[in-house]
């Protein structure tokens, strides 16, 4: 059983091409998909460390020294800012004045910031604390 010449033919030129041309769309669509996945693995890392610096800060802040309305800002390191407004906070619809109680609340706003100018980001963290009614 031999096979004739015109039986035994293989691809022709043009379906190589095409089968070429089909694995190359097919490797820049993955590409494509590894990068995004890359962007945003880099992203979710850099909120991620944003939290962490948050945490950090709101867990050790105003341990020692009393609250105080204001805002204050400063450095984690250099590549992270942070600003910290506190103010003092009332419960919603309440009749009670504040000054009569020892004890008041106060909202820490905590602002997480990296990056430059036109691609800066920013991570934005609020908790209560209380602190001493005194002047």
């Amino acid at each position: 059983m031999t096979a004739s010449p015109r039986q035994a033919r293989g691809f022709s030129l043009l379906e190589v091409i095409a089968a070429i041309m089909l694995l190359a769309i097919t490797f820049g669509a993955l590409m494509e998909v590894a990068g995004g996945s890359i962007r945003l693995s880099q992203k979710s890392s850099d909120y991620t460390q944003a939290a962490l610096w948050a945490r950090s800060a709101l867990d050790t802040r105003f341990v020692l020294e009393p609250l105080q309305p204001g805002v204050t800002q400063g450095n984690f390191d250099n590549r992270y800012r942070w600003r910290l407004q506190v103010t003092p906070w009332t419960v919603p619809n309440s009749t009670a004045p504040s000054t009569q109680y020892a004890f008041r609340m106060y909202k820490l706003d905590l602002d997480v910031m990296w990056g430059s100018a036109p691609f800066e980001h920013t991570a934005r963290f609020s908790t209560l604390r209380i602190g001493s009614n005194a002047p």
